[in-house]
Formats: C-alpha cells, structure tokens, sequence
C-alpha cells in the first residue's frame, strides 16, 4: 500500500470518536425535521381557513338562474277612531278681568266660531262657575275653528262643550275627587288676608280661621304684628290637579302671645265641630261678630250723632264695610222681626235662648226666604250690609241685649257651648292627638326656620 495516496492511517479511537458525533448530529437533525413537519401539519387548518375564505366570491353561485319579479301588495292601513281629528290642544288661564271673548282670543279660536260659541252659550248657564284663576283648555282645527272647550270648576265639576254640527252641546260630571292632607304656617304683618296669600293659602282657609276662633278673637281689633298662626287642611285633587281647598282639620294661632288651637271633629252621628285638644266645644254660644271682616266704626259709648246732631249713647257698635257685605247671625235663633224700623232702616231682629236679643239694621236687603219665625243656625247669612235708615254711610249697627238691657257686644263675657260627651272621648282622642302633634311639629318647624 502507497502512504502517499491512501494517506496515513487513522487510529481506532479516533474513529469511535468521529462516530459519537455522527450519531448525535444525526439525532440533532431528525428532531429538527420531526419539529417542521409538527409545524407545518398544524398550519394546515389555518391555511385551509384562509383559502376558504378565499375561495368565496359570487362566481360560486353565477350558476343558478336569477329573475326580478315586480308586484303589487295591499297593505292594511289601520282605522281611524272617532277621535282621530283631534286638531290642536291649547291651554289657557282665565284672569281676573278677563271675558270670554279676551280667552278665545288667547286660545287662537277664530272669529266666526267665538261669535257662534258665545250666542250659543248666552241661551244656558254653564259658563256661569268660570271664575278668575281656572284653567281652560280649546280643542281647535287647523283653520281656527273651535271644536271643543272645557274647564273644571272649584267644585270638581267637569264643564265640557262639544261642537254637534253648527251648535255646542254642554255636559256638566261631577269629577271623583281625592282628598289630601296639606300644612302651612304664616305671620301676621298687616292682616290675617294678606299672611294667608304670603303662605299659597286660599281666602277660604283664612275665613275658615277667622270663623273657628272668632269667639276668643276679634279679628277686627285684636290682630297684632307678629301673630302666628299653623294649620291643617283639606285639598281635593283630580289626577294630580289641585281643584278645591276643603275643611280646616286642624289649627292654632298665637294671638298676642297667647295659643289658642283647634281640632276637628265628627262624632258617629255625623255632627261635626271645633274642639281644644281637651275637649272643650270653640264653638260659643254667640260669635263675636256677626260680620267676617270689617272696621268698627263707632263703639259702644256716647256719641255725637252724626244725623241728630246731639249727645246720644250709642247703644251698639257699628261696622263699617261695602254695601252687599254679607250679615251672619250670631247665634241659634228665631227670627222676631224682619223689615223697616225708623232710623234702623232695614233691620233684622233675633231671639235666642229665652232672654237673649240681637240686632242687625241699616240694612241693603234681606237674606231670601228670611221671614218671622223662621229658625236660624249660627253662622247662616240674614241680610247684607247697607245704609238704609239714619246712616250716612254703609255700614251695619249690630245690637246686644239680655233681658232687654243692651250690654257691649265687644266686652261681654260669652257662654261656650257643650264640649265632647264623655262617651266620645276616646274616639275624639283618637282622632285628635296625632292632629295636634303635627301641629306642634309644625310649630317647632316654623320656629327653627324663623331663627
């Protein structure tokens, strides 16, 4: 054998050596090609995926045979209600000074179809509780025309006119009303009128006041700055709208600085009336005064009469207010005499009980159905204030006699009617305590605001 061709011979443990690392990148180089095959079989899906995608235009389908097809379809068109013209809702509120005519005309109603609506109203009287304040709504077309009109009346009655062909039909429903609880609280700083409009009360409220306590208050001359007063009452409602102020549940006013409350109450025979929280009847047997609100103009003394030109006792006391101002009897009574009287003018005289007498005179007119015998309750309106007689002006002469001697109507002391029976008492405690704890919370309430 040539060296020089074959080459020198390698040693044995230089060839076991070369074939370990044979053998290991061997092994090296399978797990390689195992891993690409591993990687490229688990791409397939998404390669797949890719060409699905791909593989998706509207060629696919060219295929099948298309065609557009045009037809008719009749569509059902709902029906139209009776009410389905209802044109034009408006709303407006009438105003102290208004007339019909200045509302129609806010309410965009047409000239030709006022004029019609007002002839046609003239010949009935359902306009007749429209009163300032009250909200009234017009259903109008489009050309003006008015179509309907309606108002609710401070005694929850629905007023609705409807046009029926040329003419307007009126339909009176009485509305069901929901009562509610309501509170408020006022200062008196120039008078009991004037507090109530500064609290949102109405005039009836504050009259209602006036009324309860008016046999411990004379709402005349004892009112002072500074008086307080809270109360309870009623307010009836029509899906959410206030329509009429009711009673007077609860009361207190601070007079002078002296508290005087009030509860109400109805027994189970139905009759109701104003009590202290103990019980005791408010209710005398004499109001203090037979008018709501007025001005004394003369008192009970000696006087130069203004017509005789002397120095007489002026055996009355003598309120100064408008003509037509209404009168109230003071107390349970019978009618003794009705009519004209000298220098009394028209004048209404009543006896009550057996040695009580009272007398009201220069009056403009009497109460109608007012005759002698009649019965009357206390409060119920006799006559209306005038200047008939030896006045010289309108005013009302109010009299009070026991046993036919004229006592000071302002100064004498006044009997209380009977309070709560003692069979009632736990019924009117029941009725009554949680009414004079609002009263008291109201009060606390009034007082921390005012601090």
């Amino acid at each position: 054998m040539c060296y020089t061709c074959a080459g020198p011979k390698k040693p044995n443990w230089m060839n076991k050596h070369e074939k370990r690392i044979l053998t290991q990148f061997s092994k090296r180089r399978e797990s390689k090609l195992r891993l690409r095959w591993i990687v490229a079989l688990c791409s397939l899906p998404f390669f797949g995926m890719v060409a699905a995608f791909g593989t998706a235009p509207d060629s696919a389908y060219s295929f099948v045979p298309t065609r557009t097809v045009v037809e008719s379809l009749d569509v059902a068109h709902p029906e139209q209600s009776a009410d389905a013209d209802l044109g034009f809702w408006r709303e407006e509120r009438f105003g102290r000074g208004d007339t019909v005519s200045d509302l129609l005309v806010r309410l965009d109603v047409n000239d030709q179809d006022a004029r019609a609506f007002l002839a046609e109203i003239k010949r009935g009287r359902s306009l007749q509780w429209l009163r300032p304040g009250t909200t009234v709504q017009a259903r109008t077309a489009e050309d003006g025309s008015l179509l309907a009109l309606r108002y609710i009346t401070s005694k929850g009655q629905l007023i609705d006119f409807n046009k029926q062909g040329a003419e307007f039909k009126a339909l009176e429903q009485q509305l069901p009303l929901e009562p509610q609880q309501r509170m408020k609280s006022g200062e008196i700083r120039s008078s009991l009128f004037a507090a109530a409009d500064a609290a949102g009360l109405s005039d009836s409220v504050a009259i209602q006041i006036a009324d309860i306590f008016s046999g411990d208050i004379d709402f005349h001359r004892d009112l002072r700055r500074g008086d307080k007063f809270t109360v309870i009452y009623e307010m009836f409602y029509h899906e959410g709208h206030a329509i009429k102020t009711g009673r007077v549940l609860a009361t207190e006013f601070v007079n002078q600085g002296k508290s005087y409350r009030a509860v109400w109450f109805q027994d189970a025979e139905g009759k109701g009336g104003y009590y202290t929280p103990d019980g005791k009847n408010l209710r005398k047997a004499f109001l203090r005064s037979p008018l709501a609100f007025s001005r004394v103009s003369s008192g009970f003394a000696m006087r130069f009469h203004p017509i005789l030109k002397q120095w007489r006792a002026h055996k009355g006391v003598d309120y100064a207010a408008p003509v037509g101002t209404q009168v109230k009897a003071t107390a349970d009574g019978t009618v003794e005499f009705v009519g004209a009287q000298g220098g009394y003018g028209k004048v209404v005289m009543l006896k009550h009980q057996s040695r009580f007498h009272t007398r009201y005179a220069h009056l403009s007119r009497f109460a109608s159905g007012l005759r002698e015998g009649a019965r009357v309750q206390q409060g119920d309106v006799i006559g209306y204030v005038g200047q008939t007689g030896w006045a010289t002006g309108p005013h009302l002469h109010y009299e009070f006699r026991v046993n036919d001697d004229v006592r000071n109507p302002l100064t004498i002391a006044l009997p209380a009617a009977l309070p709560i029976a003692a069979d009632q008492m736990a019924a009117f405690s029941r009725a009554s305590t949680p009414l004079a704890a609002a009263l008291t919370l109201l009060q606390n309430t009034n007082l921390a605001l005012l601090e």
